[in-house]
């Protein structure tokens, strides 16, 4: 904890800079902060399934099933609150800031066990001052998700297969692209076994992929097809289509469009600026574990053929791209790094207020 709490308190200090941002702004137009940060769009739906469960069916109808929703958030905002006084969207939201405390600790574990502790305070600060951030403490499972998969893949650089695979497991229960993780652990699994053989890493072959595959399967079960969660995701107009419909809306808003919508286009250069990214990751040599993670990742979001406007959001955990960046700023001069993070600090609390306050649609 020693060693890390200088990301921890940078942490706290760009996200607090970014929830005054939004109180100053929630104010002066009348707007509470408390319902924005924990009762709207995918946070209503995670606490109703925490009130009453999951549908028992498929259903014709669109973007209204809620078994698209991964279960352990639910499930422990469920757990908790009644163990513990206050609404189910506090908890909700009390779990959402602690897990993202939990996730910049180990956003600086992995870049300091490779770049060192500069770095790794730098990279924690990048996370935190992503412009889509503000979700780290909203009721959603980004800040979750991010915690469970970076710790794995902290155990696997350091060695520990087993351990990374349970966290795996956890993450594949998370989110929809707990595949990512999953396929990360299998790979570095993989990789050790040729190196030499154990049953421990082989056991994280196989434990890695249990809790996504356990809830798809479940979901099967519950609505009585093999298909049943690809059929949730189509009547939530999410299915693949190997990124023409991302690239459709690239070309419209970037090429057609004489007046995109503000957000849009930040969604659309963080979407380049990822793969970009990417590509100087794979030029540094990441390690093997880091870059399929990001490199999953960022497959099933581009290669979505669902709405456009939440795929900044789904590319919050993908931490790993920022490793270029916070290693070329450790790098730099004071100034210019002080530069750079004031920078970010701040365009990330204008968006993350324009996102909650201006944004009509879910984050």
């Amino acid at each position: 904890m020693r060693h890390a709490a200088p990301a921890l308190l940078a942490y706290l200090a760009v996200r607090g800079t970014g929830l005054l941002v939004l109180t100053v702004w929630a104010h002066r137009r009348h707007h509470g902060v408390w319902p924005l940060l924990a009762t709207r769009w995918d946070a209503d739906w995670y606490l109703g399934i925490a009130d009453h469960g999951y549908a028992h069916e498929l259903g014709t109808a669109y973007n209204a099933n809620n078994l698209a929703f991964f279960p352990l958030h639910p499930l422990l905002v469920r757990a908790v609150a009644t163990v513990t006084p206050g609404s189910r969207a506090s908890t909700g939201l009390a779990l959402a800031v602690l897990a993202s405390l939990a996730a910049a600790w180990g956003v600086f574990a992995v870049g300091d066990r490779l770049y060192g502790r500069r770095a790794g305070v730098l990279l924690t600060v990048l996370w935190a001052a992503l412009p889509v951030g503000m979700v780290q403490w909203m009721g959603y499972t980004e800040s979750l998700f991010t915690a469970l998969a970076a710790w794995s893949l902290y155990s696997a650089l350091t060695g520990r297969l087993l351990t990374a695979a349970w966290l795996a497991a956890l993450a594949g229960l998370t989110r929809p692209t707990g595949v990512a993780v999953a396929a990360a652990v299998t790979v570095a699994a993989l990789l050790a076994l040729r190196r030499r053989p154990s049953p421990r890493t082989f056991a994280a072959v196989l434990i890695a992929p249990l809790g996504w595959c356990g809830y798809v399967g479940w979901v099967g079960l519950r609505v009585g097809r093999w298909d049943g969660y690809f059929a949730v995701q189509r009547l939530w107009h999410n299915e693949w289509d190997g990124g023409r419909e991302t690239l459709r809306v690239i070309r419209q808003l970037l090429g057609r469009d004489p007046t995109p919508e503000l957000f849009l286009v930040l969604v659309t250069f963080i979407v380049i600026a990822s793969v970009v990214l990417f590509g100087v990751g794979v030029w540094d040599r990441q390690p093997a574990v880091l870059l399929v993670f990001a490199g999953v990742l960022l497959v099933i979001v581009l290669g979505s053929g669902g709405v456009y406007f939440p795929r900044a959001r789904f590319l919050l955990p993908a931490f790993p791209l920022l490793l270029p960046l916070a290693l070329r700023l450790s790098r730099a001069s004071r100034r210019r790094r002080t530069a750079a993070v004031v920078v970010a600090v701040a365009g990330s609390a204008y968006w993350g207020a324009y996102m909650a306050l201006v944004w009509a649609k879910a984050p």
